[in-house]
């Protein structure tokens, strides 16, 4: 269980650690959004006028409002604030992404409500947040994916959104909370790979969920039992399995997803697909802190075995 929080708490974050960077290579459809492409979302952006590199944003500083959040013109249609927020987010521009948004709290728009969910969780993970703050924000972008579902049962991003802000929730009530959630967590990401199969992320976190519940150690698996008539188990070839399917949807996509791999392999004492795996993870270019955390530890497990 401890590493399904730990992998939670880190891939989505803005800046030099997660998968925030992957949003300029692939379609906002896998992860993140609709099924444009970034280059689609620049282009238009481009062609409105919205938001272009810095000077670009004036468009939106232009209506500022008290309390330095940005007002959105009325006249804005949703689509265009949510490709604003999507040029926003992959510029790593989380804190005037949060205050485009929640202007938007009220809304009955799924894509814009999960959106700010995934705004709020990413604006509770910096540093420079206060442990009440992040606290309020992590229970406030539980509220927004919640809403979004309910506004759009079958909006994939939603499902996601909400999986993964019901665990950090849990991180405030306790191991029963967190334990008692998963399966709720392990649903909602399943529904997501219905809706959109491509989705190497969520695939990724699903096996995750497995490996995690797979090493589950004895005094987590008591409190477990006590939740459960049938208490959630898995296995590692449960694991491996959604860990293979992720790279199938995107390969090469997640340096974690191959170290998951090797770790995986590991477990199962084959040591030479454990080799081959880790040899892909230590190997693979590193664009953020995370991916070079991952080098660090292929390198370290290559030098075990």
């Amino acid at each position: 269980m401890a590493t399904l929080m730990a992998v939670l708490a880190r891939p989505f974050r803005r800046g030099p650690a997660g998968l925030g960077l992957r949003l300029r290579r692939e379609a906002t459809d896998g992860p993140w959004g609709r099924g444009r492409t970034w280059s689609e979302v620049l282009r238009k952006s481009l062609h409105r006028g919205l938001v272009l590199s810095t000077g670009s944003f004036l468009a939106y500083e232009a209506h500022k409002v008290t309390f330095g959040f940005a007002e959105v013109h009325a006249s804005f249609k949703v689509e265009e604030v949510i490709e604003q927020a999507d040029y926003l987010y992959g510029s790593g521009e989380t804190e005037k992404l949060y205050q485009l948004l929640v202007q938007h709290k009220n809304s009955d728009d799924a894509e814009l409500l999960w959106r700010l969910a995934r705004a709020s969780r990413d604006l509770a993970q910096l540093s420079s947040t206060s442990a009440e703050e992040k606290k309020q924000l992590t229970y406030d972008s539980f509220e927004y994916a919640k809403k979004a579902l309910e506004k759009n049962e079958s909006n994939s991003a939603a499902h996601k959104w909400y999986g993964i802000c019901l665990s950090d929730v849990g991180d405030y009530e306790g191991i029963k909370t967190k334990i008692g959630n998963a399966i709720v967590i392990k649903e909602h990401f399943q529904r997501a790979i219905e809706l959109n199969p491509k989705d190497a992320t969520t695939i990724h976190l699903i096996g995750i969920w497995c490996y995690s519940f797979a090493e589950m150690p004895w005094y987590q698996r008591k409190i477990a039992a006590t939740l459960f008539a049938t208490p959630p188990t898995s296995t590692f070839q449960e694991a491996l399995r959604y860990f293979h399917m992720a790279e199938e949807a995107d390969p090469n996509f997640y340096s974690k997803n191959l170290l998951f791999l090797g770790k995986t392999y590991l477990k199962l004492n084959n040591k030479k697909m454990a080799l081959l795996w880790l040899s892909k993870a230590k190997e693979y270019p590193a664009q953020t802190e995370e991916d070079k955390q991952v080098q660090k530890e292929a390198l370290e497990l290559l030098n075990s075995i």
